[in-house]
């Protein structure tokens, strides 16, 4: 009884094992700056308020020009920006 024990609990530990390394993880799409592409750090971003908020999206910019070019034609960048939902304002 007690090596059938073991054996239910080694084979329960190598399927758990198993199935861990082959579940793909949630595979998130970096965040890339809305005019020139390039990949930042959206906690860098935020924290220095370099964003802009169009038709209830959030789009992310990795330098002090790319704001104003976003703002003079935004419909030229927003195609192939990534972005996120606005944010809902925090309530008082």
């Amino acid at each position: 009884m007690r090596k059938l024990a073991i054996i239910i609990f080694i084979v329960a530990l190598s399927v758990g094992a198993f199935a861990q390394k082959t579940t793909p993880k949630k595979a998130e799409k970096p965040m890339k700056c809305a005019v020139t592409g390039e990949t930042l750090d959206m906690a860098k971003a935020i924290k220095n308020h370099m964003f802009t908020d169009y038709k209830g999206r959030r789009y992310f910019f990795c330098c002090d020009g790319c704001p104003q070019s976003f703002k003079k034609n935004p419909a030229k960048y927003v195609k192939d920006a990534t972005s996120i939902p606005t944010p809902k304002p925090a309530k008082k």
